[in-house]
């Protein structure tokens, strides 16, 4: 798998990450926020998710992800912690502080968002997370709550512009690492076809 993510893409994978993976959705005003954990780039998640609530994205917002090697606190008490001291109302932020993955980000996050808001009531979601995992996020989020509308949102601490992803030797590793999960992840049933019919595709 190593030598795999070494390789260097193709032009036709260069192009087809572009358009299907690094999806750009516009950006409207959701009911809420979904933060996925990271133990990498964490202050550029912050400022973004800081950033949306001062100009008025989200109403909500759950912050998800477990024990990070190394450290006492959860990737959400991280995360939420930071996202209270910059100055996003703790009674606004939901908190999930158990899960290992994406998958368990989602899972784990449904019922807590279904005691205290209520699934029914949340119409729109804003997946936040990093550049790379790109349209896993709410991939993931659509296999397991197809109701709720998916925007997406991606940063990165890279000099290297988002398109030019392939440039960079580590950017490039983890692009094709995430984006060579995306079939093998489909055909067993982790994730759902998101957006129903992706750019690019025909």
């Amino acid at each position: 798998m190593t030598d795999r993510n070494r390789r260097s893409p193709t032009e036709a994978e260069i192009a087809a990450i572009n358009v299907r993976h690094l999806i750009e959705t516009p950006l409207r005003p959701a009911d809420l926020l979904f933060v996925f954990g990271t133990r990498v780039d964490v202050e550029e998640r912050v400022d973004e998710a800081c950033r949306l609530w001062r100009d008025g994205y989200f109403r909500w917002a759950i912050v998800s992800g477990g024990a990070t090697p190394g450290s006492d606190l959860s990737e959400c008490e991280v995360i939420a912690g930071a996202m209270i001291a910059r100055g996003v109302p703790a009674d606004i932020i939901l908190r999930e502080d158990r899960a290992m993955n994406t998958g368990e980000n989602v899972i784990l996050s449904l019922p807590i968002i279904d005691a205290a808001l209520g699934l029914a009531n949340i119409r729109s979601v804003i997946c936040l997370g990093n550049t790379w995992t790109a349209r896993r996020y709410p991939m993931t989020l659509h296999r397991h709550w197809p109701e709720a509308e998916k925007m997406l949102v991606m940063v990165d601490s890279f000099k290297t512009p988002r398109a030019l992803w392939h440039t960079d030797a580590e950017f490039s590793r983890r692009m094709l690492h995430e984006w060579d999960k995306i079939e093998p992840y489909k055909a067993r049933g982790f994730i759902a076809e998101w957006p129903a019919s992706p750019a690019g595709d025909r």
